[in-house]
């Protein structure tokens, strides 16, 4: 008896011009792979077997059998087409109908729509992955059906297959308020002395308890946090203006993420081992990431934590040059919070991990923030230039994916003279020109004023002899400038990089 991974099934599409792994668990015997006239066959070894299709181009309407010579699986409406993975947290796994026109663009699905969407199972164990994949699968576009896609993941699809016009399938893998370190494995943790910060910490949380005593802990939070849930719902229906302060002063203290345990799913590994696994290692053209949110607390960490993952997908999925495309975080801050400058911290590891990582692009969404909200609506923007990003890196196609990149930085007295990549056909200014700043020896910062030369910006302020400057380096700003030509805004930057003060 045989098992395919619950990543096969009907509705699926499997990647083009690609060799294509299909596998899964069985007992013994041969396992036997079919469609569109190409066979392959493979072994079951210890309990797994991995079979491995020719490369195929692109084609719609198939049917794929898999055989261990007694029983056959026929699986129905097979594209082949192009794949991607949406990782991350809470603003990729924003679903179609909470976000902005959800409800119009659910109107207009139909099942012929060339967009599909694979859901792995949020699991917090790998018990209760196994249990939840009984009843996963493929799903078409379906205005029921996919209420709960991501809507990046979604309109990233919509785009990609208008351009490519193949099939475009996304396997949505995401959970809200989750720190990178839950989405990698422990040996990724465990072999750098920073790294492994995350699995101390664990330790440090759980020491002295059995395995069993953390379960019951977490289940027994659980309750209380279903409870907080509730009452916390009903003060915002009471009042949608009440502070999170008020609400906790009704309610009690949040006590979000809860105790660390084996069934937390914030736990480092925890979400690699129960999601990542289990979809793994499907064979696609790369990966969608937009997370970063729940890093904040250590941005310095962030490129090393990023450029981890980044390295530990591909080796998992056996191809060190899969394309992998960042969200940058845009401008965001809590009502009355402090300018903590995290973010812009966690802007700029991604910045970095782009400019240093091969076979990576970054989706710059300054203007997608929202005041006072870390879960932006409008996602249309970020998926379609998540799909730009990969139409010029991954697909090699002429468009224009990038707003300006600050690129260099020369003094002349006075003044800073800056130069940018992707700035050819100039700036657009939106409202006033703001966000500069500009400071001296001693490193702090001042206002400056701004003048557009062309691909260039001048940029002068009282201090007399400048030896920095930066651009929106902040939690939340409304950005003022961007490309002419595409509209994308100028990507938060800093002219020194020294964590030491900012």
């Amino acid at each position: 008896m045989f098992k395919t991974a619950s990543v096969f099934s009907d509705n699926m599409v499997l990647q083009r011009e690609k060799n294509v792994r299909v596998f899964g668990t069985g007992d013994n015997g041969t396992i036997t792979v079919s469609i569109n006239g190409n066979t392959a066959k493979g072994e079951i070894r210890d309990g797994k077997w991995m079979v491995v299709l020719p490369a195929m181009k692109a084609c719609d309407n198939l049917e794929m059998t898999v055989s261990d010579g007694e029983t056959t699986k026929t699986f129905y409406n097979v594209s082949i087409g192009e794949v991607w993975l949406a990782g991350g947290q809470s603003n990729m796994e924003l679903e179609l109908q909470n976000a902005k026109d959800g409800e119009m663009y659910l109107d207009e699905l139909n099942s012929s729509m060339p967009v599909r969407f694979y859901y792995t199972n949020k699991a917090k164990t790998v018990e209760m992955a196994e249990e939840m994949e009984k009843h996963a699968g493929w799903g078409v576009c379906d205005k029921n059906g996919s209420r709960a896609w991501s809507a990046v993941g979604y309109h990233f699809a919509v785009k990609l297959a208008k351009e490519l016009g193949v099939t475009v399938g996304i396997i949505g893998c995401n959970w809200g308020g989750t720190s990178a370190s839950a989405w990698v494995s422990k040996e990724t943790l465990a072999r750098d002395t920073e790294l492994n910060s995350y699995l101390l910490e664990y330790a440090e949380k759980t020491a002295g308890k059995t395995g069993e005593e953390l379960i019951a802990e977490y289940k027994d939070y659980e309750k209380r946090e279903a409870e907080f849930e509730e009452k916390k719902n009903k003060c915002y229906a009471e009042n949608p203006n009440i502070s999170w302060d008020e609400v906790q002063a009704i309610c009690g203290v949040c006590e979000w993420p809860g105790p660390m345990a084996p069934n937390n799913p914030f736990r480092p590994t925890g979400l690699y081992e129960t999601m990542i696994s289990r979809v793994c290692p499907y064979t696609m053209k790369g990966f969608l990431y937009y997370q970063g949110e729940s890093d904040d607390h250590k941005p310095k960490m962030y490129y090393k934590l990023l450029s981890s993952l980044i390295e530990n997908w591909r080796n998992d999925w056996m191809d060190d040059e899969m394309f992998f495309e960042i969200v940058q975080l845009p401008m965001f801050t809590y009502k009355d919070a402090p300018d903590y400058k995290h973010w812009c911290k966690i802007r700029e590891a991604q910045m970095k991990a782009y400019k240093t990582v091969k076979n990576t692009g970054i989706a710059v969404i300054s203007d997608c923030g929202e005041f006072d909200n870390i879960h932006p609506v409008d996602k249309k923007p970020v998926g379609e230039r998540l799909a730009l990003q990969a139409l010029d890196n991954a697909y090699g196609k002429d468009v224009e994916a990038f707003g300006p990149v600050y690129k260099n930085v020369y003094f002349d007295g006075n003044k800073a003279v800056l130069t940018f990549d992707h700035a050819q056909q100039g700036f657009e200014v939106r409202g006033e020109l703001i966000g500069f700043e500009m400071a001296g020896e001693d490193k702090n910062f001042v206002s400056a004023k701004a003048e557009i030369a062309g691909e260039k910006i001048v940029v002068t302020s009282e201090i007399e002899k400048p030896l920095y400057v930066r651009y929106d380096f902040c939690n939340w700003i409304v950005p003022s400038l961007f490309g002419k030509s595409t509209g994308i805004p100028l990507a938060p930057f800093r002219t020194s990089t020294d964590d030491e003060w900012v």
